[in-house]
């Protein structure tokens, strides 16, 4: 039988994981400088099987899991490593690490404002409507992980600042909301991780989803680390049959499931356990889609991006997006040019058959909306990027083809330009129009 008791390592465990012991005491040192401020957390099953500790530093699941002095600046990791060593209070080093996030940009891309609907006149908590059919829950309970990804764009969530985090209330005013919006087809649970709940509160948000008066609710998708890093969950853990049964009821009903796995690199597809998570979800019909960003330090070549999509195709998984890093915490370390990932991306997409190309990439969850770089063009003689929306605020910008200045610096949709000498381009002037609608009902 496959069974392993999760044991979970945070900042207070890191000196006491034992694979650590092969690094300096300066090197363990700085992995709790950036502890202090970023979230960390990993368990023994990232430990023990998904990291080469031969190759440590540059193992990929090494960078990815563990904090490194280059996620911050040099001025903020100063800041912190003088006030660890001067043994501050812990108010104050709480403090220090504060100023510092809210210089990462905790919550891009509107999600703090523009991402958030109103119902009766008051905000609803814990939900994110920024498109017409798709609705984003954060499960109260489904705010953390098994393991923390140092690149994580929604690391606000695990900092323990009220402020900056999503989570829905127990008076269920998302249900409500929901009821009221016949337009929403799609309801993605996300977080953190949904997965981290346990299968009765996982039924809480899933199963009234199943109920006549949520007829328009027709996909329910589920967005989780947990294949990568804790399969168990779906095996043997102690609620792991009630997980499976609650899984095929949705089947069985007029709904659609679909596990949002992220997979960053190959080798976390490598393991039996895995494998067996996998076909326990196939066998009961749900559909399996992957995506993850390319990342410096972890996935940034072809090579590595071509080797994952055979092997997901090859377990019965469905390669979906290829994401560029978003602009928010340690993302100067992680982030590469836009040049650099669409060469990885097209590099890779050439060398796999038409069952891998389901893939979409790279994409850019902007403010705007899903900005995909289509290609590279030269036209009359200015070479441009080919951008079009997957989606957008307003639907009707969707695959229109629109094209900015190439250049092989930009890493994020706000520093292009548009090309061929026009100011703008074409939807901003309506962007300001929502934006200032949407900021006009939070204040009301």
């Amino acid at each position: 039988m496959d069974f392993q008791k999760l044991k979970l390592y945070g900042l207070r465990d890191i000196e006491n994981i034992p694979q650590l012991k092969i690094l300096s005491e300066e090197e363990i040192f700085a992995i709790k400088v950036v502890a202090n401020v970023l979230p960390f957390r990993t368990n023994n099953y990232v430990v023990e099987n998904l990291i080469d500790w031969t190759n440590v530093p540059n193992d990929p699941m090494f960078q990815l899991t563990f904090m490194q002095k280059g996620m911050l600046s040099e001025d903020q990791f100063d800041k912190m490593a003088n006030a660890l060593k001067s043994n501050l209070p812990k108010s104050e080093i709480k403090l220090i690490a504060n100023e510092i996030r809210l210089e990462l940009n905790p919550h891009p891309s509107g999600q703090m404002t523009s991402n958030v609907p109103m119902l009766n006149g008051s905000v609803v908590p814990g939900v994110q409507h920024k498109y017409k059919e798709t609705v984003l829950i954060f499960p109260t309970s489904g705010q953390t992980c098994h393991a923390y990804c140092t690149f994580c764009f929604r690391w606000a969530q695990f900092i323990g600042v009220d402020d900056l985090k999503f989570a829905t209330d127990e008076s269920k005013k998302f249900q409500d909301y929901l009821k009221q919006h016949k337009e929403v087809t799609d309801v993605l649970l996300t977080g953190g991780d949904p997965m981290i709940m346990s299968a009765e509160k996982l039924k809480a948000y899933i199963e009234p989803l199943l109920e006549p008066e949520f007829s328009h609710i027709k996909n329910i998708r589920i967005g989780t680390k947990s294949l990568s890093y804790w399969p168990y969950r779906f095996v043997s853990d102690k609620d792991s049959g009630e997980i499976i049964k609650l899984f095929d009821k949705v089947m069985s009903s007029d709904k659609h499931l679909a596990i949002m796995a992220h997979f960053s690199h190959p080798v976390e597809l490598q393991t039996d356990i895995v494998k067996k998570a996998i076909r326990k979800l196939r066998n009961v019909g749900v559909k399996i889609r992957t995506q993850s960003p390319v990342i410096k330090h972890v996935n940034d070549n072809s090579q590595v991006w071509e080797d994952m999509w055979k092997k997901q195709v090859h377990l019965g998984l469905i390669p979906y997006y290829m994401f560029v890093e978003r602009d928010t915490g340690p993302k100067k370390y992680f982030e590469i040019p836009l040049s650099e990932v669409f060469e990885i991306y097209r590099n890779s997409y050439t060398k796999i058959s038409g069952l891998h190309r389901t893939v979409r990439g790279p994409v850019m969850s902007a403010m705007h909306g899903k900005v995909m770089i289509e290609g590279v063009a030269e036209i009359f003689g200015e070479k441009v990027f080919v951008l079009n929306f997957l989606q957008a605020r307003d639907p009707n910008w969707v695959k229109k083809p629109f094209f900015a200045k190439y250049d092989e610096t930009s890493t994020w949709f706000d520093q292009l330009t548009p090309a061929f000498g026009a100011n703008n381009f074409f939807f901003e002037d309506e962007m300001l129009d929502v934006l200032y609608s949407k900021e006009e009902n939070l204040l009301a």
